[in-house]
């Protein structure tokens, strides 16, 4: 007889899972969760129980009901954030791993470039070739220079150098944007999921708060009756 009660009373009441191990009071189910539950099955007991199964499920669409709510509509981004919570995924990731990972030859030759045509070494080994080729110029082969003054040649140089310089510059630029947009968008999602998560704390926080006066309440009121016919005896 006990077996039989214990069997119809522990048994999810949306999917009818009997299984103990999977199965969660349904007390621990926040208000906004258990009432979209009530609307669509229509029927809701805070004495029953529920499985994990169907508790992430409805979790899952609560979220995803609110983010619409707010948005207006589910980015790819907040939908990544939203199967993230329901699977209990880890969202925060290395971004940078995943943009040199799609970044090709030509692109990491421009950054390598651009890196080394800004920094103190390419300055100074251009100053050496720049006043060794004038200087070349000017004693050594002062008789018969190959590039005599004003240096035409060099300046030739110059400006195919300068010319070549400038795309690769920019080049690196766009990449460098790219990474910072990269970097905002997951800044974005990871905001987004501790914004969510923190406000699932604070509603279970609450719900709980509240039954426990409830029950605190309950049982001051058995106190009370117990008093009462104490002194009565």
């Amino acid at each position: 007889m006990n077996k039989s009660n214990t069997k119809s009373t522990h048994a999810c009441q949306i999917c009818g899972e009997q299984r103990v191990a999977r199965l969660r009071p349904a007390i621990v189910v926040r208000p906004p969760v258990a009432e979209l539950i009530r609307d669509e099955i229509g029927h809701w007991s805070e004495n029953g129980w529920i499985c994990l199964d169907d508790l992430q499920k409805y979790r899952h669409k609560y979220v995803q009901q609110l983010v619409q709510t707010e948005k207006g509509e589910l980015t790819t981004l907040e939908q990544e954030v939203i199967d993230s919570l329901k699977e209990h995924e880890i969202l925060t990731r290395n971004p940078e791993e995943e943009f040199e990972a799609a970044a090709t030859l030509g692109q990491r030759m421009a950054d390598r470039i651009a890196d080394f045509g800004g920094s103190w070494p390419f300055i100074a080994i251009f100053a050496v070739v720049l006043f060794s080729w004038m200087f070349v110029n000017s004693s050594v082969l002062i008789a018969r220079p190959f590039d005599p003054y004003p240096y035409i040649l060099l300046n030739l140089v110059l400006s195919c150098l300068a010319a070549i310089q400038a795309p690769v510059i920019m080049m690196s630029q766009n990449r460098q944007e790219a990474r910072d947009r990269l970097h905002a968008l997951h800044d974005y999602q990871v905001n987004l999921k501790a914004e969510l998560e923190i406000r699932h704390l604070h509603q279970k926080i609450d719900h709980m708060l509240l039954h426990q006066w409830e029950r605190l309440a309950e049982i001051q009121e058995i106190q009370m009756e117990l008093i009462n016919e104490i002194r009565r005896k």
